[in-house]
């Protein structure tokens, strides 16, 4: 029996014996991951983002069309340049069964301040000022344009829970990166599901909390068992055969085999994810000469590798900004020309190569191990050895936040839907203070982009920022900045007659507490 064989028939037994165990309202989910941890500011990633949404609430959260819906708060208005007021839904409970008051909303942005991941999306904010329980003040320091943008992200947290000291004495409320902490093993949220079950690695169970407070959501899933099946043939036949009703992504390998399958529903969606590789100029001093960085530009293939490896289903890349968006330069495209790369590392003084390090995850983004081995063949032909390692996401995101390797790959989707996400995370000058440049594993700094990015987001004229956030992709393009690969996109498989359709959205954080199964 071959070792594919026999670790599909283990997943099966698996999830038959789960589903003769389950209500007929259970929905067994597969993901090629699951969450590295149950702390909402642990870690700025998909990951996490979708957790959030299956546990705790946001105050506002994107629709399909992205527009903005109210959640936890139902009611916002702008007071003043600097100040926009937002009222809270009342008889909110979290999960230990405390009430929702604007003290936990102040409470959670304090945290977000101090979260290393997510103080940047922040850094424009200074304060929330409590009115009254069901009332609050979220402040700025300039008038800036994403108030509401920035909104998605506070999934207020219940301070009562996460306050005082654990039985060995260390902080509830202590934020501890890819560590043990009282928020990475306990979750008290306002959403719609608790957490009752979870194996780091094996599977999460999330049961319907009783006294949820949207009672006007027509979802009526009572449990969903969460399994992380890393290997894209083994999960998809999971899909057909029965085993799991709800699995993501479908690989472009399979997407006919889906879409032709009975039984099942193919759900695709073009998506603002861009897949890139970082050059650490700290540890490869080739790197800080332009003219090498350009160099592997123009010896990556883009096209071939989103013909070849993604089938298709993904848009060619030069730059961060997908089309639609403020900063989006349809003149930049995408320079792929190994003899012009040969050239520049000549002129560069490298003509004979060098030697590099890679690291890129394998169950992070779509085909995401096969992409980097990929690419670091298109480097050989430009006598760039590369040692490449691939390694789970769970191992991968604290070797990223080490820069343990030269070249690292990075996915990013601007979850405020604005260019200037992209900047301040993955490519601006790396400052601990504002959290700036928190994933620029490549350490690149140019002051003149971070000036433009400072300016755009205070800048309330969108003409105006749409011209300096696409000076700002010029900047970075010319440079070579980072090696832009591909907007990834997104597709999900589900069991017919689950209206999956209905809960999935461009930023892939499906709302499963809406999931209504016939």
């Amino acid at each position: 029996m071959t070792k594919f064989v026999r670790s599909l028939t283990a997943a099966a037994v698996v999830a038959t014996m789960a589903s003769a165990a389950f209500a007929e309202n259970t929905v067994r989910v597969a993901y090629d991951a699951d969450p590295v941890s149950l702390d909402p500011h642990e870690q700025l990633s998909g990951g996490t983002l979708q957790l959030s949404h299956m546990v705790f609430d946001p105050l506002v959260r994107w629709t399909q069309d992205l527009q903005f819906e109210p959640r936890l708060a139902e009611s916002w208005e702008q007071i003043d340049d600097t100040t926009m007021r937002f009222k809270l839904k009342s008889g909110v409970k979290f999960h230990s069964g405390n009430m929702l008051t604007a003290k936990d909303v102040d409470w959670t942005f304090d945290r977000l301040k101090q979260s290393d991941d997510f103080k940047g999306i922040f850094a424009q904010f200074t304060d929330v000022e409590v009115i009254d329980d069901m009332t609050f003040d979220l402040k700025t320091s300039a008038p800036y344009p994403l108030v509401l943008h920035t909104a998605t992200y506070i999934f207020p947290m219940d301070s009562a829970f996460y306050t005082g000291e654990t039985d060995d004495g260390k902080d509830k409320s202590e934020i501890v990166k890819h560590g043990d902490s009282f928020a990475s093993r306990n979750v008290s949220g306002t959403g719609p599901y608790i957490v009752s079950e979870r194996e780091q690695g094996v599977k999460v169970v999330f049961d319907r909390f009783a006294d949820y407070w949207d009672t006007d959501s027509k979802g009526n899933v009572d449990k969903i068992v969460l399994t992380p099946i890393k290997e894209d043939p083994t999960r998809v036949a999971a899909l057909l055969s029965g085993d799991v009703d709800f699995i993501a992504p479908v690989p472009p390998t399979d997407l006919q085999r889906v879409a032709d399958a009975e039984g099942v529903d193919l759900i695709t969606m073009p998506g603002t994810r861009i897949i890139t590789f970082q050059m650490n100029q700290e540890r490869v001093e080739a790197f800080k000469d332009v003219r090498v960085r350009q160099a592997i530009d123009y010896a990556v293939n883009n096209a071939g590798i989103v013909d070849r490896i993604m089938r298709g289903f993904g848009t060619v890349g030069a730059q961060a900004s997908p089309a639609g968006y403020l900063g989006h330069d349809p003149a930049l495209t995408p320079r792929f020309d190994v003899e012009k790369a040969k050239a520049l590392m000549a002129e560069a003084g490298y003509a004979d190569g060098f030697s590099i390090t890679m690291m890129a995850p394998n169950n992070r983004y779509v085909n995401d191990d096969k992409i980097a081995q990929a690419v670091a063949s298109m480097l050989s032909q430009i006598n760039i050895k590369v040692d490449l390692q691939t390694m789970p996401k769970a191992q991968y995101w604290p070797k990223f936040d080490e820069r343990a390797a030269d070249m690292m790959m990075i996915g990013w989707h601007a979850d405020t839907e604005d260019s200037a996400n992209f900047h301040q995370f993955l490519t601006a000058c790396p400052d601990e203070t504002t959290g700036n440049g928190q994933y620029n594993s490549g350490n690149y700094c140019n002051e003149e982009a971070d000036a433009l990015m400072n300016a755009s987001n205070t800048e309330t004229d969108q003409a105006k920022r749409a011209e300096m956030l696409t000076k700002l992709e010029g900047i970075l393009y010319e440079e070579a900045a980072f090696i832009p690969l591909h907007w990834q996109n997104l597709a999900w498989g589900s069991k017919s007659g689950m209206n999956s359709g209905e809960i999935v959205n461009a930023l892939n954080f499906p709302y499963f507490g809406d999931l209504v199964v016939e």
